[in-house]
């Protein structure tokens, strides 16, 4: 039963009482994993193009800028760099001030050097301790030098957001994901104006620090690029926190106030849903590298770009002549066809259906939001997979699924997973207007049957936690989706702080 304050929060946050109480059900009977019809593979759901494909698709993606086409980059950048620190918070609050030899800590000392931020580190352990980072490792004052990046007195890396940390270096200095990401969408992006569009995904508590390094970065490297850039920056809606429960899924209260929770970035569909351009391009902050190393990344932007307009051509095309009636069966089958082979979609429904009913499929089927996912063989990276999975409707499409929505019971589906061959980099292009040039309401979309719930803690205390459909996976559930493959090379992640002594991001 709420209270009139519980309901004056949810007021506040914009959730209405019935989605409490849908997520408080959603606790107690758990989200179900999903049907898989199999793995996709090269051949089989994900698409190798030819080395002639791959010309046709990027001169197909300039003409699209070049005939004045809509674009956007949009990038989650909410996540906090915690995480990739955690093996210094580790050492810092551990006794012994000599790192394990071959540990992390002992390999990133071992390389100080390299790393981008090695002159505000100086800088923070001369003011802190009057010496320089070499003196106090010779001097075996290892922790003091892994404190001074790490905790607020120092670099206070520990704290910030990836994207403002400093992850290459330059004769003239060094670039943070965010300096890199606009450089990457001045070589990929640019309007037939000059006009570089970006959308960072930012928390609330880090949104400062995000305006202070674009005033700081944005026209210098406009100069620099001949661009001009147009960011814009939004946090994570609090209509799409979701409430917190107790481990007998009643609601978890805290000093005597409901619980609420970020979403995950499942939530980040609503952020997306708000913009204006046909064509945004989706990666994730920590994803990428030096200029001398972004030739790869380049290209297959611009590939998987063009692909996406290849098949948007078509889809278009498909669609007016539903509208118009200018169909014959043998026109209907080559729509058909275009469904299976290029979108992935099977449905042995489609067989038994008049021209007139599977007219109105196939427009049914078409008239979505359209997707292109980069797909990378799988060297041992985490990562989402794609797979064919079955829709509500009894058809097959492909998706991005997480390990959580499997089965791990399922001896045919453990199969599938070790026969996977790809996975997901978050390197996706997608067109969200309809063939009228209205956007789609993405939030249409979404499977909302494809979440998951955690075990989570606060201030002592267990909870359960509830993650919505992730942005990729089932917040996307009925997008239509191709899967074309990219070399590894245009995957880089940052997830632990020694991920920067690749060679990918030592330039």
């Amino acid at each position: 039963m709420l209270r009139d304050e519980d309901k004056a929060l949810l007021e506040e946050k914009g959730i209405s009482e019935q989605q409490v109480e849908q997520q408080l059900k959603r606790f107690a009977t758990g989200f179900p994993y999903l049907k898989i019809k199999d793995v996709a593979r090269t051949g089989q759901g994900i698409t190798v193009l030819t080395p002639e494909e791959e010309a046709e698709a990027v001169e197909r993606w300039r003409k699209y800028l070049s005939d004045g086409g809509e674009v956007c980059k949009f990038v989650p950048a909410s996540g906090a760099a915690s995480r990739m620190f955690k093996a210094l918070f580790e050492f810092v609050d551990g006794e012994s001030e000599v790192p394990a030899e071959g540990s992390d800590v002992a390999r990133l000392l071992a390389d100080i050097d390299k790393m981008a931020f090695i002159a505000d580190l100086n800088a923070a352990t001369s003011r802190i301790h009057g010496k320089t980072v070499a003196e106090l490792i010779a001097a075996g004052r290892n922790k003091d030098v892994v404190a001074a990046i790490i905790n607020p007195e120092g670099l206070n890396y520990g704290n910030l957001p990836k994207g403002l940390l400093k992850f290459h270096s330059y004769a003239a200095g060094s670039r943070t994901p965010v300096e890199e990401q606009l450089v990457e969408g001045a070589q990929t992006a640019a309007n037939s104006h000059g006009v570089v569009n970006l959308h960072f995904t930012v928390s609330a508590n880090h949104r400062k620090l995000f305006e202070e390094k674009l005033a700081e970065v944005l026209e210098p490297l406009g100069k620099e690029r001949g661009v001009t850039y147009n960011v814009t920056l939004s946090e994570q809606k609090p209509s799409t926190d979701t409430i917190a429960a107790n481990p007998d899924n009643t609601p978890f209260m805290e000093d005597g106030h409901l619980l609420f929770r970020p979403g995950g970035h499942g939530a980040l569909i609503q952020n997306l849903n708000d913009m204006e351009s046909a064509v945004v391009f989706i990666k994730n902050i920590d994803n990428v590298v030096p200029d001398s190393r972004r030739e790869a990344t380049i290209k297959y932007k611009q590939v998987l770009a063009g692909y996406l307009m290849e098949l948007h051509d078509k889809v278009d095309g498909y669609l007016a002549d539903l509208a118009a009636g200018n169909y014959t069966r043998g026109h209907l089958q080559e729509m058909v066809e275009f469904l299976h082979e290029k979108l992935g979609i099977t449905d042995r429904s489609i067989d038994e259906k008049n021209d007139t009913d599977l007219a109105v499929y196939i427009h049914e089927k078409l008239s979505r939001p359209l997707r292109v996912c980069g797909m990378v063989r799988n060297e041992g990276e985490p990562g989402g997979g794609p797979f064919i999975a079955y829709n509500p409707d009894g058809s097959a499409s492909p998706q991005i699924l997480e390990a959580n929505q499997i089965d791990p019971a399922n001896g045919d589906y453990a199969k599938m997973l070790q026969g996977a061959t790809h996975f997901n980099p978050v390197d996706l292009v997608c067109y969200i207007k309809d063939r009228h040039g209205l956007k789609f309401d993405l939030t249409r979309y979404v499977d909302p049957a494809t979440g998951f719930i955690s075990s989570k803690s606060s201030h002592g205390k267990e909870l359960r936690a509830m993650e919505l459909p992730g942005l990729w996976n089932g917040a996307m559930s009925d997008w239509n989706t191709a899967f074309v493959e990219v070399p590894v090379a245009t995957f880089n992640p940052v997830k632990t702080v020694n991920d920067l002594l690749r060679p990918a991001h030592q330039g």
